[in-house]
This record gives structure tokens, C-alpha cells and sequence, in this order.
């Protein structure tokens, strides 16, 4: 039902979007849209919600529980949250992470490893899942770190589970 969900939902997404590109306007989605793209996106179709819905629906396809929702979480949270604390509170970026903040990251770690320590009550699991998540949003891949990250988490909590 959620797979099935998601799915409905990136479509719509994608009609809008292509909408708003042509010139319509679809009620909410494009004012949201709009708010919510960056520079890079400007009159161009923004992948941003798109590669969300595919990274989501991935990780719950392709791993079982606890790793689906921990990778899920990762997505949600950890990269949610470091975008938002590296836009109002980022101040130290260094070459290696290529424009990405380390409160950012660093925000990222720490919002992965709550969401993973409520599902599993693991710390070893947590800060390895937070490690990885971490790792793979600091990565320069622009609005593919949505699938990245929880394809990633999802892959190192299943195998850290499973040996």
C-alpha cells in the first residue's frame, strides 16, 4: 500500500511538474514547487521529489524490516535535516565535502543515529547506519544523494544485521 502510494504520488508530481513547464499551473504542487527549488533548478524540471519517491520505494523493495525503515528514516531525516541546518547554520565547509557544510553533516549523523537507535535500540547499528548515511549525503551528487542514501543505508544495516 505505501510502495503503491509513493508511486501515485511521484507521478503526480512528474505530470505537475511538466505542467508548471509548459506553462500551467497545478494548484499547490507548483506554488510548493517553486518554494522549494534552488537555483540550479530554475526553469527546469525539478528531479528533487522524484528521486525521493524512487529512493523510498527502493529501499522498502529491496530490504526487509528493520533496514527498510531505517533507510527510509535516513532519507527523510538525516539528508531532510542536513539540508536545512547546512542552509541556516552552515559555516565550516571544507574542500573534501565540495560545498557541503559540516553542521550539516553533522546534523545528518545525529538525526540518522535517533531514527535508527528508536527502530532497532542498537548503537552498534546506529552509528554504523549513521556513518553511512552521512557518508553517502556528503557525496556531490546533487538530487541523486535521495536514492543514494537510502539504497546505501538500507544495504549496510541489512548486511551489519545479517553478520
Amino acid at each position: 500500500m505505501v510502495i503503491a502510494a509513493l508511486g501515485a504520488g511521484t507521478l503526480l508530481y512528474a505530470f505537475a511538474e511538466n505542467a508548471r513547464l509548459q506553462g500551467l499551473s497545478v494548484p499547490l504542487v507548483s506554488r510548493i514547487t517553486a518554494l522549494a527549488s534552488r537555483a540550479r533548478d530554475r526553469n527546469r524540471f525539478v528531479l528533487g521529489p522524484v528521486t525521493l519517491g524512487l529512493g523510498a520505494m527502493l529501499a522498502l523493495l529491496f530490504y526487509p524490516d528493520p533496514a527498510a525503515s531505517i533507510a527510509v528514516y535516513a532519507l527523510a531525516f538525516g539528508d531532510g535535516i542536513a539540508s536545512v541546518v547546512g542552509k541556516v547554520f552552515g559555516k565550516t565547509r571544507p574542500a573534501f565535502l565540495r560545498s557541503k557544510s559540516v553542521e550539516g553533516s553533522s546534523a545528518c549523523f545525529v538525526a540518522v543515529f535517533m531514527a535508527s537507535y528508536a527502530v532497532t535500540a542498537d548503537l552498534r547499528v546506529s552509528f554504523f547506519a549513521s556513518l553511512v548515511a552521512t557518508f553517502a549525503e556528503a557525496l556531490p551528487l546533487e538530487d541523486y544523494d535521495n536514492i543514494a542514501i537510502p539504497m546505501s543505508v538500507g544495504f549496510a544495516v541489512e548486511l551489519f544485521i545479517r553478520f
